[in-house]
């Protein structure tokens, strides 16, 4: 983990509540993808987690939905302005367990995170299939990114109003050999029950400090309870015990 401040070098919206930040600064802390930071705001207490969705040696992207007072406040947040970040929160994803064929699904703002394992899986020699999971058509964003990349993309609206009507699990392509997954809890649990292989979950939760002091942020395991921020935010299928 490490303390630094990051200059905002653009930040605009990609659908009516979903924003893209560039950043500027130090990422030498972030090792994995799957990784997150933590923003401090002017007037408010506690820091907000956001996932990496991309980043190199000077950059950092994030790609956050409004969903707060929080994040309104950096939706209207101008370049040249600086954000004191926490950055290389959490534990990524293991690529060595991936297989040649993995599928990555990403539901909502779960799909900011698969952007960049996407990347470095593809600099692997792997084939990647991407599925991207929405409410609705208006909500898609992304899609663009990711077929640039050169995976095999598919989206799900729950609504049909664009791509395969249903969710992420109506999606799921054939052949494929392990499987890496973000967003709300019902969908991982769902994903759980779908997928005939091992995979990988990363758990969107409300978090308190963001490195594992307050205890606020934990899941069941078979091993008992894990801090998502700390021991996660990605956890392996198997170890999951969902508790409804």
């Amino acid at each position: 983990m490490k303390q630094s401040f990051f200059q905002i070098l653009s930040n605009t919206a990609l659908t009516d509540s979903v924003f893209k930040m560039v950043l500027s600064g130090d990422t030498s802390a972030i090792t994995a993808p799957g990784q997150f930071v933590n923003i401090q705001l002017a007037g408010k207490f506690l820091r907000r987690p956001i996932s990496v969705c991309d980043y190199d040696e000077n950059t950092l992207t994030l790609v956050y939905k409004v969903v707060g007072k929080g994040t309104e406040k950096m939706s209207r947040m101008n370049a040249g302005e600086q954000l004191d970040l926490l950055t290389g929160l959490g534990n990524g994803y293991d690529l060595s367990l991936t297989g040649q064929r993995p599928v990555l699904l990403g539901g909502g703002v779960g799909v900011p995170p698969m952007y960049n394992l996407a990347k470095q899986l593809l600099a692997q020699g792997k084939q990647v299939s991407v599925i991207l999971g929405f409410n609705t058509g208006s909500e898609v964003f992304y899609e663009k990114e990711f077929r640039a990349l050169g995976c095999d993309v598919t989206v799900t609206t729950v609504d049909g109003s664009y791509g395969v009507k249903g969710f992420v699990t109506d999606a799921l392509p054939k052949g494929y050999t392990y499987f890496c997954c973000c967003g709300p809890e019902p969908m991982l649990k769902a994903v759980c029950k779908a997928t005939v292989t091992s995979g990988q979950l990363s758990f969107e939760e409300r978090m308190g400090c963001g490195f594992g002091a307050c205890m606020g942020c934990s899941c069941k395991t078979l091993t008992g309870y894990k801090r998502i921020c700390k021991d996660g935010p990605v956890m392996k299928k198997e170890e999951i015990l969902w508790e409804r």
